[in-house]
């Protein structure tokens, strides 16, 4: 096969999926991926370990207390944090909504092309069936004639 075809293959191949991937923004994707992270275990875990390392190097550390308790910095931390991530998280949540919307549209049209072919499908069968009756129809009268 040669590269030409491989490359109208490939191109005929692309998925809604592969398609809306292709037309995200940079911002897009970044925000996809932060939204990725943010909703995983790994960041719950890093973020609980950040967190008591903070806590407990405030509580004992006999040097410096950087952020004394109730850990205003800390909060301020997340509070800018929280106020950063919903909105990134807000705008992957709404291009999930497209891709589900656009996930929906194809197969729907996957199952209107489907319903065609089964239609024509019927009918090819139907053609054979009362093909088959009408020749089993001129066999018992020719014999009942003889």
């Amino acid at each position: 096969m040669s590269a030409k075809n491989k490359a109208a293959k490939t191109a005929a191949a692309k998925t809604w999926l592969d398609k809306h991937r292709e037309e995200l923004t940079y911002g897009q994707r970044i925000a996809d991926a932060v939204a990725n992270g943010m909703g995983s275990w790994r960041f719950i875990i890093w973020q609980s370990i950040f967190v008591i390392i903070w806590m407990a190097l405030n509580v004992v550390g006999f040097i410096r207390h950087w952020d004394v308790y109730p850990f205003i910095l800390l909060n301020l931390i997340f509070s800018t944090q929280a106020a950063y991530a919903a909105p990134i998280i807000m705008m992957a949540q709404n291009r999930q909504s497209e891709r589900d919307r656009l996930q929906a549209q194809a197969d729907y049209d996957t199952n209107v092309e489907a319903k065609i072919e089964i239609e024509s499908l019927q009918i090819q069968l139907n053609k054979i069936e009362t093909e088959k009756l009408d020749k089993i129809i001129i066999m018992l009268e020719e014999m009942k004639k003889a």
